[in-house]
């Protein structure tokens, strides 16, 4: 049986939450791979409802769930959504859940450095969650970041601290902010170390283990790939890589294991902060995608741009990626929309594109160029078979695949984790 790898095919919030949750119950280990708790993973579960950041979404289900060395961790933030999920009655213990001894730690001045840059940045503020990622992905390739298996080494962190700080109390001098407070930070340390060190562990012993014993593994991506460092819209992106090939990176697994790759796409596009957006509609029809498909982002609560579905950025996504098949999530908030609106190239002054160019200006400036295809007046909502869909539902998602060059593998018609179109088995490739 084969491993999966769910990832995001635009622009992140695709709905990854509720199909990793719908395959975590068939999976034995669920493992994020890459980010922090910059993600947002909303799953639905009878009538409880479970926001997810930071640990994978497997744990819902009691699933072995692990967070990769690729994540960079604030033991704050876990400890917190530990307590939360424990209150809505998940069971979490060191048997269900581990941590890579490797993960980069997010202090409290990355928090601190993040929001300082963002509010001196003005009309070039790249729209980040303010929650210390990036910073802390600069200190882990900086070579001076503090990780996870420091913390059962505190005594001799001396050495690490000077390089931390001679790098962060010049930037912090630059905001006229005081330099770090060494003792501080190792007062917070000593605090949270007895809570994280239950948890960790060498993970990638632990998925290798699995791998060895036919074990099924979900790799859960977050945000989407046209957020990647490398791939994405730069510099309108998150600070790792969101790309499929990331999960043999951040969990120490081996190129081998990513198994089906499963690309997550809305029926629409949408966007959360700045950034280059071509089928943006800032109109009725993206007033009317946003209302109906509640979109707000589950971090920062912002509400998401909204437009056309653009085939041109998610074919780039299915190339990067390596995407075996598509998961395509929201087809119900597109019901009742006479004529929809599809990107298949964009125009850049008097050139033509069938890619999306690298450089920001140009994005700026892509013009889209729109295919049209009737809407359908029925409604999917809830529809869990293809007999369930509209004839009209049927060929839009049937030309999506013609465009993007990869077949549709799931569809989702509501938030509800049975409310789903099995179209191929992921796990049986």
């Amino acid at each position: 049986m084969a491993n999966v790898t769910v990832i995001g095919a635009q622009w992140g919030d695709e709905g990854k939450g509720k199909i990793v949750d719908w395959l975590s119950e068939r999976a034995d280990v669920v493992a994020r791979f890459q980010g922090g708790h910059n993600a947002g993973h909303t799953l639905v579960v009878g009538e409880k409802v479970y926001k997810l950041s930071l640990l994978p979404s497997g744990i819902v289900r009691g699933t072995l769930s692990v967070i990769g060395n690729g994540v960079v961790l604030d033991p704050w933030h876990f400890r917190d959504e530990v307590a939360k999920l424990k209150g809505q009655g998940v069971e979490i213990t060191p048997e269900n859940l581990q941590i890579a001894e490797t993960c980069p730690l997010i202090l409290p001045f990355h928090r601190d450095l993040d929001g300082l840059r963002e509010d001196a940045s003005g009309a070039g503020k790249i729209g980040t969650t303010r929650r210390g990622i990036g910073p802390a992905y600069e200190d882990k390739v900086g070579r001076r970041a503090i990780r996870v298996c420091d913390l059962a080494h505190l005594d001799d962190l001396d050495l690490q601290i000077d390089r931390l700080t001679a790098h962060h109390d010049a930037l912090r001098a630059g905001f006229n902010e005081a330099p770090i407070d060494r003792a501080q930070l190792m007062a917070d340390l000593t605090e949270i170390a007895a809570f994280i060190l239950p948890f960790v562990k060498p993970v990638w012993l632990t998925l290798n283990k699995a791998k060895s014993e036919g074990k099924r593994i979900l790799f859960e991506g977050a945000q989407g790939t046209l957020l990647d460092i490398d791939h994405g819209t730069y510099p309108f992106v998150t600070s790792s890589n969101t790309v499929a090939g990331t999960a043999a990176s951040g969990t120490g697994l081996g190129p081998n294991g990513a198994g089906f790759v499963l690309g997550i796409v809305k029926a629409y596009t949408t966007r959360v902060g700045s950034g280059p957006f071509p089928t943006e509609q800032e109109n009725d029809v993206g007033q009317r995608l946003g209302e109906r498909g509640h979109e707000f982002g589950t971090v920062t609560g912002r509400k998401r741009r909204c437009g056309w579905f653009d085939a041109v950025l998610v074919r780039q996504s299915v190339a990067v990626s390596g995407v075996t098949g598509i998961a395509l999530t929201k087809l119900d908030v597109l019901d009742g929309f006479e004529e929809l609106k599809i990107c298949v190239g964009y125009k850049i002054g008097d050139q033509s594109f069938d890619y999306l160019p690298a450089h920001a200006q140009d994005q700026a400036k892509a013009e889209p160029i729109y295919e049209s295809i009737a809407g359908w007046s029925e409604t999917t909502a809830g529809a869990r078979s293809w007999a369930d869909l509209p004839a009209q539902a049927i060929k839009y998602i049937r030309r999506i695949e013609e465009l993007i060059g990869c077949p549709v593998t799931l569809v989702s018609t509501s938030p509800e984790r049975d409310d789903t179109i099995l179209v191929r088995d992921p796990f049986a490739d």
